[in-house]
């Protein structure tokens, strides 16, 4: 019996996919065999020894200890695509939001209650709220992957110009944008070019604060920004002190913090990106289909922490090896095992699966007990 432990709430549709035959999924699971979480934090956690992976039902990862996982031979996968219709529905929002001030309308005719002549003063102070159109402005896209692609492509189709940059766009990713879409150089050339400007990339140590006094100065005047992929990529006292001065006309973000709610020209979304009935049905069922797959194959697909590899079972034994990308483990794990291999590295971390006829519990434990692996498990 494999034992799936559950961080957070996980739509049914994906935890029911696990055979309760050969599975127990729920909260109070001690040393579970894996984990499947959404936004709880696990970087103070201690995992057992039995924990073999994490899915994150989400895209986003840094609520995960990715290093520490990969030293300890946890696979640790995420469920990329799954909600970016949702987002890309809430980032065609944002760009109205940003566009009018059609918070502060609704709010201010909530305060109307009680008062006698709505109408008429509806129409004597609507003009507090005017904005501007989107159709024929100019929309840069930083970050054309999943949700970027699909933005790019409903922005386009609502009569925007749409420029983007991203250095790492996939072949596979570039055939689903709209040719009409065009692709810039550089970040600078998104930021001198466009009236609206939205985010889609993840927040690492290199973009943290990538948003800031320096790129607000490239950009035009009374810009127009979205942020629906983290806090962290904005600077948020370069980003007030470009929203006072008039540089950016209006900020859309999905990710509240202190500093910026109730302040003039933020719109703060409560991260409501991913929270639709159809996003979390579809984050859930990609998470189970990973999970299940690597425990009972031992393949890996969609991992951010190990590279991906998949092959057919082709013996009655597969052992899987998760170590270090160092000189000499391979050629002795090839020594250790008779069988079918399958290797593969990413930056430190590597991954190799061993299909044999021959169960060698000898080989198994001098294999784990080699310097720079982390973890054997044997299917």
């Amino acid at each position: 019996m494999k034992n799936i432990q559950l961080l957070n709430k996980i739509a049914p549709c994906g935890t029911d996919l696990f055979d309760k035959a050969e599975y127990a999924v729920e909260e109070t699971i001690e040393n579970p065999d894996a984990i499947m979480v959404r936004s709880a934090v696990m970087h103070e956690m201690e995992f057992g020894t039995n924990l073999k992976a994490i899915a994150r039902a989400g895209a986003g990862v840094n609520n995960i200890p990715l290093d520490r996982c990969a030293e300890q031979g946890i696979v640790v996968f995420n469920t990329p695509g799954a909600n970016a219709n949702a987002v890309k529905e809430l980032a065609v929002c944002a760009l109205m939001l940003a566009s009018r001030d059609i918070v502060g309308g609704i709010e201010w005719a909530n305060s109307l209650v009680g008062t006698e002549n709505i109408a008429k003063q509806v129409e004597k102070g609507k003009s507090k709220f005017g904005g501007v159109e989107i159709t024929g402005k100019t929309l840069g896209i930083i970050g054309l992957g999943a949700i970027g692609g699909m933005l790019a492509n409903a922005a386009e189709s609502l009569g925007m110009n749409v420029i983007g940059c991203d250095p790492y766009l996939s072949v596979e990713a570039a055939w689903n944008i709209n040719s009409n879409v065009k692709r810039v150089a550089t970040f600078e050339d998104v930021f001198k070019n466009s009236d609206y400007i939205s985010v889609h990339v993840p927040a690492t140590a290199e973009t943290k604060g990538f948003l800031n006094e320096k790129s607000f100065g490239i950009m035009k005047d009374g810009v127009r920004i979205l942020n629906l992929a983290r806090a962290d990529l904005v600077n948020t006292d370069d980003l007030k002190a470009a929203l006072e001065s008039g540089k950016v006309a209006s900020y859309v973000t999905d990710f509240p913090t202190e500093e910026t709610v109730g302040v003039k020209g933020i719109v703060a979304i409560p991260h409501l990106g991913a929270s639709t009935e159809e996003a979390e049905d579809n984050c859930a069922v990609m998470a189970a289909k990973e999970l299940i797959d690597y425990l009972e194959n031992g393949n890996i697909k969609n991992s951010v922490n190990y590279p991906a590899v998949s092959a057919p079972r082709n013996r009655a034994n597969r052992v899987c090896v998760l170590h270090a990308d160092a000189d000499g483990i391979f050629s002795t794990l090839t020594t250790l095992f008779k069988g079918d291999f399958v290797t593969k590295s990413r930056g430190n971390v590597a991954y190799t699966i061993v299909d044999t006829d021959e169960p060698n519990n000898d080989a198994v434990a001098k294999a784990a007990a080699l310097d720079g692996v982390y973890k054997v498990n044997v299917i």
